[in-house]
């Protein structure tokens, strides 16, 4: 699958100056370019960003990390003006929605239930999407057919099947897309993985992942949906459930009807990075092996204890020729840790390691292989909505990282070995198994 390329239609019959951009930009060199000559006048006074270059936003799920997400796009001022905030629960949506009309000095911005309703709107740029694992679908792709341009969490996707369908909505209708795989946009993580690309630890033949332990808990009694709650849309395309505090909200990321575990959550970060020092971001394993413990009894059923193997064929990876393992693991140590025939690089949050030590003060040359930089992860997205280049986390990027958390599930609730073509993305050989790759959802709603 290659990777999404740049939008050159219309999708308005008058433009203003960011529609102009959009319509004279033309790919040359993979790059896009621009008219020579831009008035001064068309950028605002002062370096203001021009009214007619901002941004229009809405923002759909207002949770906890759709709020920061939401805070982070004020914190871009006159480059994005928030319109509408959309969440199945009021008194998130009207929190949201109180916070932007401080913050832009108006009342003006709209509060919806329904997402579709939010993308009915004729004004909107572009949308941030922050929803439970099993509503990642059906906003993306709805609004990439709309022609807007997305932010949306991660993990991108609830199953295979899904995360296929988002990625190919997202390049036929020419959208930028950005998943809030944020570590990207973190230098110490960009730098562990220029070490990996440029050989400094030599041939690399294994990859440790390691991610957070799940949690468990006690089954909870049904209870009374809370006044303002639209219980029966949160569950959405997931089946029939009663309602519980601890099903919804945070909490969802623990059921396997809504997601895949502290697995799925984390592996959109770390396996990410992985891909990134591996070079392996439009590819996948072709063998899936492991072991997961999963919770029999109470309310949280996703894995709490796991690790799968996973192995890439000959090829897949720039420096790592002749195939490489991956191993995932709650037990590994947290981050990404890559082991080559001349030393080691690992890298988390807390900061980066290597042996030997003088790794971490080596340079890059101007021939040395340089990723994608980038200081600041949602103005990355803002930049690309206007120069139409991919994002640093582009869709596809982001469908094969959680692909590898996808397989890793699968092999372990089945308990046996299966076999992946990473072209066709199938399960070879195993019917049941490749069944998994999608989940029936519960009518009326569809993915297509």
């Amino acid at each position: 699958m290659k990777p999404e390329t740049n939008r050159h239609g219309e999708r308005n019959e008058g433009y203003s100056r960011r529609e102009f951009l959009k319509k004279t930009a033309v790919v040359a060199g993979g790059a896009v370019a621009f008219p020579y000559i831009i008035p001064s006048s068309a950028l605002g006074a002062d370096g203001a960003v021009a009214p007619s270059n901002r941004v229009v936003l809405g923002c759909i799920g207002t949770g906890s990390q759709g709020t920061n997400n939401m805070r982070d796009f004020l914190g871009h001022g006159s480059r994005v003006q928030i319109v509408a905030v959309c969440d199945v629960d009021r008194s998130h949506r009207l929190a949201a929605k109180k916070t932007v009309d401080e913050k832009q000095g108006n009342a003006d911005c709209r509060d919806y239930n329904d997402f579709r309703e939010l993308l009915a709107r004729t004004d909107l740029d572009a949308v941030s999407i922050a929803v439970p694992d099993h509503w990642h679908s059906m906003p993306a792709i709805a609004a990439a057919r709309r022609g807007l341009d997305i932010y949306a969490e991660k993990p991108l996707s609830l199953t295979l099947v899904e995360g296929r369908a988002m990625s190919d909505a997202v390049h036929n209708f020419g959208c930028v897309w950005q998943t809030g795989s944020w570590q990207r946009s973190q230098n110490h993580f960009r730098s562990a993985c220029e070490l990996v690309r440029n050989g400094r630890i030599g041939t690399v033949h294994t990859v440790e992942v390691g991610l957070p332990t799940g949690p468990s808990i006690e089954r909870q009694a049904p209870m009374p949906v809370p006044e303002g709650f639209d219980y029966d849309f949160w569950l959405g395309p997931a089946p029939d459930a009663p309602y519980t505090e601890k099903r919804c909200h945070w909490n969802f990321r623990w059921i396997l009807d809504y997601s895949g575990g502290q697995l799925t959550d984390w592996a959109a970060h770390h396996c990410d990075i992985a891909n990134w020092g591996m070079g392996t971001e439009y590819t996948g394993p072709v063998e899936i092996e492991g072991v997961g413990e999963y919770p029999r009894e109470g309310l949280y059923n996703a894995a709490i204890n796991y690790r799968f193997t996973c192995k890439y064929a000959p090829g897949a990876s720039p420096v790592a020729p002749n195939g490489f393992t991956m191993i995932v693991s709650n037990k590994n140590r947290g981050g990404a840790l890559w082991k080559g025939t001349d030393g080691w690089v690992w890298v988390d949050r807390s900061g980066m390691d290597a042996e030997p030590k003088s790794l971490l003060q080596s340079k890059l040359g101007p021939n040395d292989v340089h990723l994608y930089k980038s200081n600041d992860h949602i103005g990355n997205f803002l930049d690309c909505t206007r120069t139409r280049a991919l994002t640093i986390t582009p869709i596809e990027v982001a469908h094969r990282a959680i692909s590898i958390a996808h397989l890793g599930n699968i092999a372990m609730q089945l308990g046996r070995k299966i076999q992946w073509d990473p072209v066709a993305e199938r399960v070879v050989g195993d019917d049941e198994a490749d069944r998994k790759r999608v989940r029936t959802m519960r009518a009326p709603w569809h993915l297509v």
